[in-house]
């Protein structure tokens, strides 16, 4: 399972010209699922998400957490971060996860989400959807997040 998250002063999902989900304050976070990503992992990257000091506090030190900041996270299904680019000049999707599993880790790690800081402060976008993704960074402040792989 890997995750960009771009610190955001707001964000939005656009399909088909129409504004789906909007946040104010928070995280984008871009979810790509591989094979053999579990439910565990999802729950591990969730909580590490909520919980990494990524926010500056007063003295401009990034010292709190989504969570204490009350801010809001859009999550994005995006399936070419499981793309490989190291040979030839076509990316290998390979290691992505068949859609029906995808999904399925993507609605649970949505749902972690919601369980952690309240159905009011996530938002996403439609898994497998065209999809347009608006941001302001804040920064710009974006981390990579991996979870390796495990067998079910």
């Amino acid at each position: 399972m890997k995750t960009v998250i771009q610190r955001v002063r707001e964000s939005s999902v656009w399909i088909q010209d129409k504004e789906y989900a909007a946040i104010g304050s928070g995280l984008l976070i871009l979810l790509g699922i591989e094979h053999g990503d579990t439910l565990e992992a999802a729950q591990h990257l969730a909580e590490k998400i909520v919980h990494l000091r990524i926010f500056e506090d007063q003295n401009g030190k990034m010292n709190h957490a989504l969570r204490e900041t009350k801010g809001e996270v859009l999550i994005v299904s995006q399936f070419t971060l499981a793309s490989r680019c190291d040979c030839g000049r076509r990316p290998s999707f390979d290691s992505a996860a068949p859609p029906a599993l995808a999904e399925e880790r993507y609605n649970q790690f949505v749902g972690i989400m919601q369980g952690l800081l309240g159905e009011q402060h996530v938002k996403t976008g439609v898994f497998r959807a065209d999809m347009q993704i608006h941001l302001v960074n804040d920064g710009p402040v974006t981390f990579f997040l991996e979870q390796t792989p495990q067998a079910d």
